[in-house]
This record gives structure tokens, sequence and C-alpha cells, in this order.
């Protein structure tokens, strides 16, 4: 019984050092990208171009959202790993780091397909000039509907079924428990759709505050932690959709008056 507790606890240490491991990797990648924003005047490897982006530019742009959900998901995903690997090792002890594997997997396919729709979003906005070339908002009125739409969807059945679920990881886990690899993928597909659904209006407000914004993705990422992890905080999510709403509002009546 001591050996088997024993194995269990360097297995939590080991998936708590890969995650730890993983957060640090995509942060200190944020952190690189968002130091060349602000010195343009030196030529990185894997920087987009500004303007006339081409397919390897899509792409890039594309591996820096990917990058920039797992630094900002991982902190608030990490529990539900855990639990997921802490329930698969009684179940299945003999392959509980492939179905570990599997299961962040599907539940990063999520994340990379949302960084996949926002990059393409990303390239309308530019075109459009909605967005400047260093990734942030240059229209009152878009910041402000987007600040609105974000505030607004912080009240809705939706976000809080999905909120309820990414909240609740061992309630999830038995309600949605599948056996095998294929299982732990799908059971991770179907995390990733619930903290989409809880996160996504939050994650689109980068265009207002600044995609490569270092200091607003760390104040968003640490919301979105509070939001899952404070069980006190229940107030939370709609204390900050008024204010989102507030502040869009705020926004638009001053581009009505100029």
């Amino acid at each position: 019984m001591s050996a088997m507790h024993g194995a269990g606890w360097r297995a939590s240490r080991g998936g708590l050092a890969v995650l730890a491991l993983a957060i640090a990797l995509a942060w200190g990648y944020l952190a690189w990208m968002a130091w060349g924003m602000d010195h343009m005047d030196v030529h990185l490897v894997l920087m987009p171009a500004m303007i006339g982006w081409t397919g390897i530019d899509l792409a890039l742009v594309w591996l820096m959202w990917s990058l920039m959900m797992v630094g900002m998901m991982l902190p608030s995903a990490a529990p539900m790993l855990l639990s997921f690997a802490a329930m698969g090792r009684r179940v299945d002890p003999v392959r509980p780091a492939a179905h570990g594997l599997a299961f962040a997997a599907g539940y990063f396919l999520v994340w990379t397909a949302f960084s996949a729709a926002v990059t393409l979003l990303q390239w309308g906005l530019l075109r459009w000039r909605l967005v400047s070339p260093m990734m942030v908002s240059t229209s009152a009125w878009f910041a402000g509907e987007l600040l609105c739409l974000a505030g607004i969807y912080q009240f809705t059945r939706w976000k809080t079924a999905c909120l309820a679920s990414c909240r609740e990881p061992m309630a999830f886990l038995v309600r949605h428990w599948q056996l095998g690899l294929h299982g732990a993928l799908r059971m991770g597909l179907r995390h990733g759709a619930f903290c989409l659904g809880c996160c996504w209006a939050l994650m689109a407000l980068l265009f207002v505050l600044g995609v490569m914004n270092l200091w607003w993705i760390v104040v968003l990422t640490l919301f979105v932690l509070a939001e899952k992890t404070l069980p006190a905080a229940r107030w939370l999510p709609r204390a900050a959709g008024a204010a989102l709403i507030g502040w869009g509002l705020w926004l638009i009546a001053r581009a009505l008056s100029n």
C-alpha cells in the first residue's frame, strides 16, 4: 500500500513539474514576443510581419496565439489535468501518463483551433484597419462593442454552465468518464469545449487591450484563474461583466461625442 502511495506521489510531483515547465516555457515565449514588439529595430526569428502577411506570417501568428493560450489557460486548467491524472492512476494504472497526455492533447486541440480562428480574424481586422500592425484596436466603436459583447456574455447561461463545469473537476470527470486513450482524448476535447465556452469572449478582449500587451495578458490570466478556482468569488463574473459593459459604453459615448 505504501509503495502504491509513493508511486502516486511521485507521479503527482512529475505532473506538477511538467505543468510548471510548460507554463514557464509559454510565458518565456510571450515575454520574448512582447519584447520584440517593443524593439522593432531588432530582427527576431519567428516574428511575423506587421503588414502584408504571407502564409508564413499567418502560421507564425497562429503559433503565437496557440502558445499564448497555453500560457494563459494552463494555470486554470491544471486542477482538471491533475484530477484526471489522479483518477486515471486508479482506473488504469498501467498507462496513466499516456492517458493524461491524450486528455491534455484533446484540451489544447480545442484552443489551437480557436487560435486558428482568431488568427484569421486578426488578419481580417488588420485589412479592415480595425486593428493596428502593433495588434491593438484602432477604432473606439469596435473596442466599445467588443467590450460590451464580452460583458454581456458574462451574464449568459452559457457562460454560467461552462464555468460550472470548469470549477468542479471531479464532478466533470465522474459525469463524462470514458475508458482508453480515445476516451481520454474525447474527454479532453469536451473539457476544452467547456473551457472555450467559458473564456472565448475574454480572450477576444486582447484585440482591445493589445494582443501582445504582457500586463493585460497577466491580468486576464489571473482573472480566468480566479473565476475557476476561488469558491468565494461567485460574484466575480457578473462584476466583471458590469465593468466591461460600462467601459464599452464609455468608449462608444466618447466616439459619439467626437
